[in-house]
C-alpha cells in the first residue's frame, strides 16, 4: 500500500511520467463554436426581402461582402456594441485616447511599440529581392506586401493592447497599404494602441463577426459604392474559440497566420532554477485561461516540489478572478521528472510548447538543442511575460503542438515571395528545353511536350525551312 505525504495532497498539478507522454496536437477548433461560426457568417452576408426579376421576393441570397444592418444586427446581440452604438471608431478618437493617457502610460505604449517595430523593420530587412543566371536566362524572385492586413485584438475580460501593437506594426512593417483592426468593446488604452500602430480603420466588433467582415469587407447598406472596410488579404492575431472558428472557414478565401489554440508555457529547469522565478511564470500563463497549460520539465525532483510549493503561496495573494483562473488552469498542467538534460529537451520537442523558457546550466546550448517551439525565452532573466509586451519578437504564437512546423507571426505573414523567369538566349537553354520534353512525356503530358517543343532550335529552323520552300 502507497502512503500519500502532505506534500502530494498539497499539489497543485500532478507529475506525469515520461512515458506516458506522446506527441500531442489538438484540433484548435471547436466543433460547436465552428457550427455557429458558420451561423454568423451566413447571417451576416444575407440580403433580406430581396425582390428578384419576376416579382417574387428571395430571403436567403448572399452578398459577396457583409452587410452592415446585419452586422448591427449580430454586434448589438453578442454584446459588442451598445443600441446605438458605433460599429467604426474614427482615428480621432483613438489619437484622443492616446494623448488622454499619462505621461508614465504613453511613455510605455511608445517603448513598447518601438521595441516590436524594430525588431518588424529588420525582419522585412532580412528578405529582399533576388535574380540569378538559369540556362538562356534569368530567375528570381520578388518581395512585395498584401494590400490590405486584417488585425484582431482580443478585448472581454483581459483587453490586449499588446496585442493591437504585434499585429497592427508588423502589418505596417511589412509595408501593407492598408492595416484594419478589430477589438470588441475597446478600453481607451487600446484604442491609444490602435493610434500609435498606425491602424487606418478599427472596427469595435469581436468574434466571428469581426473575422467575416475583415475578410469578407463591409459596404454601406444603401449605397454599394461605398465602403466602410476593404476585404484583407490576410487576417491575423489571437482571439477566442470563435474567433479560430472563424479564422479555418475563411481560410483560402484570404491569408490567415494560425489557428491558435490555448495559451501555454514549458519551463526547463535543473537545480540552478529559481522555484520562486519559475512558478511566477507558470502562474502567468495559467491565469490567461481556464484552459491554458503551464508545464515544468526538470532533472530535480526537490526542485519541482519546491516549484509546486512556491505556485501555491503564490496563487494565494493572486487577486481575483485571476486566482480563480489561474487555479482551473493549474488543474490540467503537470510536470515531468527526467533523468538528464537531454531527456527534458526530447520531452519538450514532443509537446512543442508555445513558449519554451530554458532554467538551466549552459542555458544556451539547451535551448539551441530544442528543436520545437512557438517562442524560446533563454536564461532566467528572460521572461516570457516580457516577449508578451514588446521586448522585440511577436507575441502571437502556434500551439497545440502546430511548433514543430511553423512559427509566431512576423512580417513574412504579410509578405507575398513571388518567383520570376525570362529567357533571352534560346541557344543557351535548349538542354532545359530537352529536359522539359523528356520529362513531360514519362508523365504522360503529350501537351507538355509539344509546348516544350515549340521552343526547340531545330523544330524553329525546320519550320523557317518549310516556309522559305513554299
Amino acid at each position: 500500500m502507497t502512503t500519500t505525504t502532505t506534500e502530494e495532497k498539497d499539489r497543485v498539478y500532478p507529475i506525469v511520467s515520461p512515458e506516458n507522454l506522446s506527441l500531442e496536437v489538438k484540433d484548435p477548433v471547436n466543433p460547436k463554436a465552428l457550427e455557429q461560426a458558420r451561423s454568423i457568417l451566413e447571417e451576416l452576408r444575407t440580403i433580406k426581402n430581396t425582390t428578384t426579376t419576376n416579382g417574387t421576393t428571395k430571403q436567403q441570397q448572399l452578398s459577396k461582402s457583409v452587410q452592415s444592418d446585419n452586422l448591427r444586427v449580430v454586434a448589438q446581440r453578442l454584446g459588442d456594441i451598445t443600441e446605438g452604438g458605433d460599429i467604426l471608431i474614427s482615428k480621432e478618437k483613438c489619437q484622443k485616447a492616446f494623448e488622454d493617457l499619462s505621461v508614465e502610460d504613453r511613455t510605455s505604449l511608445i517603448n513598447i511599440h518601438d521595441r516590436v517595430q524594430r525588431f518588424a523593420n529588420a525582419q522585412r530587412a532580412s528578405v529582399q529581392n533576388m535574380e540569378m543566371d538559369i540556362p538562356g536566362g534569368k530567375a528570381g524572385h520578388t518581395v512585395s506586401p498584401c494590400r490590405a492586413a486584417g488585425c484582431y485584438a482580443p478585448g472581454g475580460r483581459y483587453p490586449l493592447p499588446s496585442s493591437v501593437i504585434m499585429t497592427a506594426v508588423t502589418a505596417r512593417a511589412a509595408g501593407c497599404e492598408i492595416v484594419i483592426l478589430a477589438t470588441p468593446r475597446p478600453v481607451p488604452i487600446t484604442l491609444a494602441a490602435a493610434h500609435i500602430s498606425g491602424a487606418d480603420i478599427i472596427l469595435a466588433v469581436g468574434g466571428a463577426q469581426a473575422i467575416a467582415t475583415m475578410a469578407y469587407g463591409l459596404k454601406d447598406d444603401d449605397n454599394d459604392d461605398v465602403v466602410k472596410v476593404p476585404p484583407c488579404d490576410v487576417i491575423v492575431g489571437p482571439g477566442n474559440q470563435w474567433v479560430t472558428a472563424a479564422k479555418s472557414i475563411v481560410q483560402g478565401y484570404c491569408g490567415i497566420d494560425m489557428l491558435a489554440g490555448p495559451s501555454e508555457v514549458l519551463v526547463i529547469c535543473d537545480d540552478t532554477a529559481s522555484a520562486d522565478v519559475v512558478a511566477s511564470d507558470l502562474i502567468a500563463q495559467a491565469e490567461h485561461d481556464v484552459v491554458a497549460r503551464s508545464i515544468v520539465v526538470t532533472t530535480c525532483a526537490k526542485m519541482e516540489l519546491d516549484i509546486n510549493i512556491a505556485v501555491r503561496q503564490q496563487l494565494s495573494t493572486l487577486p481575483e478572478p485571476n486566482r480563480s483562473t489561474a487555479m482551473a488552469a493549474m488543474k490540467q498542467s503537470f510536470a515531468v521528472i527526467c533523468k538528464n538534460v537531454e531527456e527534458c529537451v526530447v520531452i519538450s520537442d514532443i509537446i512543442a510548447p508555445e513558449h519554451l523558457e530554458i532554467h538551466t546550466r549552459n542555458a544556451w546550448e539547451v535551448g539551441m538543442s530544442c528543436l520545437n517551439y512557438g517562442g524560446i525565452f533563454i536564461g532566467q532573466g528572460a521572461a516570457e511575460v516580457l516577449g508578451d509586451y514588446g521586448a522585440g519578437p511577436n507575441h502571437t504564437l502556434p500551439t497545440g503542438g502546430t511548433g514543430r512546423y511553423t512559427g509566431g507571426l512576423s512580417v513574412f505573414d504579410f509578405l507575398r515571395i513571388r518567383t520570376y523567369m525570362k529567357i533571352h538566349s534560346t541557344e543557351q537553354c535548349q538542354e532545359m528545353v530537352k529536359d522539359t520534353v523528356r520529362m513531360a512525356r514519362l508523365e504522360g503530358l503529350e501537351g507538355h511536350a509539344r509546348a516544350a517543343e515549340q521552343r526547340l532550335e531545330q523544330k524553329n529552323t525546320n519550320k523557317e525551312e518549310g516556309e522559305d520552300d513554299k
